[in-house]
């Protein structure tokens, strides 16, 4: 019997529902809770949106298993000084977090005074690919106390469908398949890939959903028969490439399509793209997925119909306005660029690579008007920054320019850097236009975090930790310091120039 239905976004303009059954519930919830070894003395956080499907895993294996389920105290996420607080002060244990929030959370904890929490035992991310970087960093900051699983899986095959605990010095990967579950990596003639061979990630078993609501023609282009399972068994086609390892572990390698994740939301650019064709005046139109420098933002392309459409009709700020009426704000793009007509191929296909990178006109920015006073002048510089501009004016609005909850928390991070002060997020989202941004930090409270100094460099510089420790292993027995060397023996065959190995193992080195 039926669960629930979540809406994901969809390529021909309509979302499609997921339908989840019970029993893919089931299957799900007892997985996930031997995977956490979730007991009823567990406390976790219940901080995702219920039409989300992380807040499955929140709610029901923490209740299931006898566990206290610790809600937020507001609607989004809170900054992440108050969040780092939050996990001590409700002594939580387990946390399951969107990947790019445990990026920031990563990329801040440099500038938090407070350890991590002594309850915390278990994080659990998922949703987009984990920076390696950023798990590196988490090390050193949480030592190998914390259990860190990273997770795999679409909306179609309830949750996850891969779960990996990742070694303190390993490379980033997304596990193996969870209880019930099977995974085929299968090339373009749906052959399974050898170990090492990129292929189609493909999944069955008892967490498959029944398909797509009210969509037969889809349900049968993604849900296909499964000729590795039972007779009439199917699996599902995820769109992600994925291989495997020699240990059974999996890795992922993106898209193979024009389907995109941003901050952890799965979006098919065609839904987008549909949507900015039902504008008045819009002809043609394509989304793309621009990487701007560590984050991704959505960049429009359109084409109007000729003499129907005034040029305020078709500015950033009137298209913003109407994609709102018809999509979530995570789908509602950063920029939007206005061309006489889309770049095409030799073979009359859309050139993407020709389409050219939004300049300032593209953003929904106000008649400009300097900032005024030393709080604007700064917050106007963070802006700036942060969001890849050359100047930013005091009527002008943080997320029509292309900010997004996610470079809200940087930017709570650099008022408390930069102004010392404890700015809410809250305060950003009820306050975008910098003017009145800069008039509410007129009542942010002083920030109680210590400044970073700098340490000078005309003298040698002091250890780091992981310094230290290596150095006092090695003092305490000399064979200790074995446990960080890595011996590999390599067979060559044939003959051999001896400098030119020897050059290029000195230049790696």
């Amino acid at each position: 019997h039926l669960a629930y239905v979540i809406y994901t976004s969809g390529s021909t303009g309509a979302p499609k529902g997921v339908q989840v059954t019970h029993g893919n519930l089931v299957s799900y919830v007892h997985a996930a809770m031997d995977a956490y070894s979730l007991k009823a003395s567990d406390r976790m956080l219940h901080g995702s949106s219920i039409s989300f499907d992380l807040a499955v895993e929140e709610v029901f294996t923490t209740l299931t298993s006898g566990a206290t389920l610790v809600l937020l105290p507001s609607q989004r996420l809170p900054s992440i000084a108050q969040f780092h607080r939050m996990i001590d002060r409700e002594k939580l244990t387990v946390l399951s977090l969107p990947t790019a929030y445990w990026h920031e959370w990563v990329a801040d904890m440099s500038s938090l005074s407070e350890p991590l929490a002594s309850s915390l035992r278990l994080v659990v991310v998922g949703g987009e690919q984990a920076s390696q970087q950023r798990y590196l960093q988490w090390r050193k900051f949480a030592g190998e106390r914390v259990d860190w699983l990273n997770s795999y899986g679409p909306t179609e095959t309830t949750v996850i469908a891969t779960l990996g605990r990742v070694a303190a010095d390993a490379h980033v990967h997304i596990g193996r398949p969870i209880a019930n579950t099977r995974i085929h990596i299968l090339d373009a003639w749906g052959q399974p890939c050898p170990i090492g061979v990129a292929g189609e990630l493909h999944i069955a078993g008892a967490g498959l959903a029944r398909g797509y609501l009210n969509r037969p023609e889809l349900t049968a282009e993604r849900f296909v028969p499964d000729p590795f399972g039972a007779p009439g068994s199917r699996m599902y086609r995820s769109g992600d490439l994925a291989r495997w390892r020699a240990g059974g572990m999996l890795d992922f390698l993106g898209r193979n399509d024009h389907q995109v994740k941003i901050r952890g939301f799965r979006i098919e650019l065609g839904e987008i793209e549909a949507a900015l064709q039902a504008c008045p005046g819009v002809r043609d139109a394509v989304v793309l997925a621009r990487q701007d420098g560590a984050h991704q933002r959505l960049v429009a392309y359109l084409v109007a119909i000729e003499k129907s459409a005034s040029p305020e009709a078709l500015s950033p700020e009137a298209l913003r306005t109407q994609l709102s009426t018809r999509l979530p704000e995570y789908m509602l793009p950063a920029a939007y660029v206005r061309l006489p007509a889309l770049p095409l191929t030799p073979n009359g296909k859309l050139d993407r690579q020709a389409l050219p990178e939004p300049d300032a006109s593209a953003l929904g920015s106000s008649a400009y008007e300097p900032p005024q006073g030393p709080v604007e002048e700064t917050v106007a510089a963070l802006w700036c920054e942060l969001l890849g501009l050359a100047q930013v004016g005091r009527h002008d609005d943080f997320f029509v320019l292309g900010g997004h909850s996610l470079l809200a928390v940087q930017l709570a991070s650099r008022v408390r850097s930069s102004l010392g002060l404890e700015v809410a997020l809250a305060d950003l989202f009820a306050h975008p236009r910098l003017a009145d941004f800069a008039l509410a930090l007129t009542h942010a409270s002083a920030s109680t975090l210590p400044a970073i100094v700098p340490v000078a460099r005309d003298l040698p510089l002091p250890l780091s930790f992981a310094q230290q420790r290596l150095w006092f292993l090695a003092q305490l027995d000399a064979r200790a310091s074995a446990a960080y060397l890595m011996p590999t023996g390599v067979r060559l065959v044939g003959s051999l120039d001896e400098a030119a190995l020897r050059q290029a193992l000195d230049r790696i080195v």
